[in-house]
C-alpha cells in the first residue's frame, strides 16, 4: 500500500501518519524528516539543502525528490509506505509517479484530511514543538508532563511564531490556493478521498484504516 496524506495545517497529516505506519506495519515517509536527516548527516544533498536554508530559501524541488527517491528505494518500503509533506506541487507530483513507474509501482490512494477553518485555528494555535528533538505537543489536547518541557528528551518547547491565529489564517489561505492544482490532479486519476480531520484522531484513524482496506494494494505479492 501506497499511500498520501493531504490535508492543510492542522488537520493532523503527522500525528496520523505514525500510527498508521505502526497500524499497517509501513514506514512513515516525512519530507521534513528526511531535510534533517540529510542535514544533520551531512550528506551531499543535506549539504546542498543547507544553504538554501541558511539563505531562508526554500529547497529546491530537485533536492527534496532526490532525497525522497534514495528512501523509496530502502528494503524497509518493499510493501509501501505512507508519505506525509510530499507532494506540495503539481511537479511533486509528476516526479514521484515517474520515480515509482521506474519500479512498476504507483501511489494507490490520496487521502485529504478536510479540515476547517475554527478547528485548525484552535489546533495549530496550541501547538508546542520541542526545540530539541522536534516532537508536538498541545496546550489543550496534548500537554506535556512538565509545562513547557518535551516527555521524550526533556528540550525546551515553544510555540512557533507562525502559529498565531491571523498568520494560521494566512497560511489556510495561501494552502488552499496552492494545493487545489494537486487535488484536482489526484481527483482526475480517481485517487484522491476525502475525510472530516475535525472528529477525534482516534475517528480519524479508523476511517482511513477502513479507507486503506478497501484498496489493497495491487502490487504487493
Amino acid at each position: 500500500m501506497r499511500m498520501i496524506l493531504l490535508g492543510p495545517p492542522g488537520a493532523g497529516k503527522g500525528t496520523q501518519a505514525k500510527t498508521l505506519a505502526q497500524k499497517l506495519d509501513l514506514p512513515h515517509i516525512s519530507t521534513g524528516d528526511l531535510l534533517r536527516q540529510n542535514v544533520s548527516q551531512g550528506t551531499n544533498l543535506g549539504k546542498q539543502a543547507k544553504d538554501f536554508m541558511n539563505k531562508g530559501a526554500l529547497v529546491p524541488d530537485e533536492l527534496v525528490t532526490e532525497m525522497l527517491k534514495q528512501r523509496v528505494t530502502q528494503p524497509d518500503t518493499g510493501n509501501g509506505f505512507i508519505l506525509d509533506g510530499y507532494p506540495r506541487n503539481i511537479n511533486q507530483a509528476k516526479a514521484l509517479d515517474d520515480m515509482l513507474k521506474e519500479r512498476n509501482d504507483a501511489i494507490d490512494i490520496v487521502i485529504y484530511l478536510d479540515s476547517s477553518e475554527p478547528v485548525i485555528i484552535q489546533r495549530l494555535s496550541g501547538r508546542l514543538v520541542c526545540s530539541a528533538c522536534g516532537g508536538n505537543f498541545h496546550a489543550a489536547n496534548m500537554p506535556p508532563k512538565v509545562n513547557m518541557i518535551c516527555d521524550n528528551c526533556q528540550g525546551k518547547l515553544y510555540q512557533r511564531s507562525d502559529d498565531k491565529p491571523q498568520t494560521i489564517k494566512k497560511r489556510l489561505q495561501v494552502y488552499l490556493e496552492e494545493s487545489s492544482p494537486l487535488i484536482q490532479y489526484y481527483n482526475d486519476k480517481h485517487k484522491l478521498y476525502r475525510l472530516s480531520a475535525d472528529e477525534d484522531k482516534d475517528v480519524v484513524l479508523s476511517r482511513i484504516i477502513d479507507l486503506a482496506k478497501e484498496h489493497n494494494d495491487p502490487h504487493k505479492v
